[in-house]
């Protein structure tokens, strides 16, 4: 994942953009493309550290019906091999399992942001709503 990708999904876990920015981003990618976001998501969402009690929450933040099969498949746990299987649904489903981790991430994103907020070792937890830290992490890299 680009960098830039990554700031923007910790921006959108701060609560910094909306969803909508991430989503048209994703809908202009090739399959391939999109199998690739969708697994540097899943690594975001094992570094935040989500709970089961998450599932619901991640869920309804989505909007999506619980009915659909990413919620269904994510119903079955956090378990990173049931994650897994939502980002190898048929290509149809992929942006809905898109908008189904990213709420996930959310969700976990959100608990871990605020235990390690600031954190000097982890730019992702700082508040990239600061212009300043956000070239600071870009001129770094």
């Amino acid at each position: 994942m680009k960098l830039e990708d990554e700031i923007l999904v910790n921006k959108y876990g701060q609560g910094l953009i909306a969803i909508e920015q991430l989503t048209n981003k994703f809908s202009l990618l090739n399959w391939t493309q999109k199998k690739l976001f969708l697994n540097d998501i899943l690594y975001l969402i094992m570094q935040s550290k989500p709970k089961e009690a998450d599932i619901e929450l991640a869920i309804n933040e989505s909007g999506l019906k619980p009915t659909y099969t990413p919620c269904v498949l994510l119903r079955k746990g956090i378990a990173n091999h049931h994650l897994i299987k939502i980002i190898e649904l048929p290509e149809a489903e992929l942006n809905k399992a898109f908008v189904l981790l990213l709420s996930l991430f959310k969700v976990a994103y959100k608990r871990r942001f605020d235990i390690e907020r600031d954190n000097p070792d982890k730019w992702w937890y700082w508040d990239l709503s600061d212009s300043k830290k956000v070239e600071m992490i870009i001129n770094k890299s």
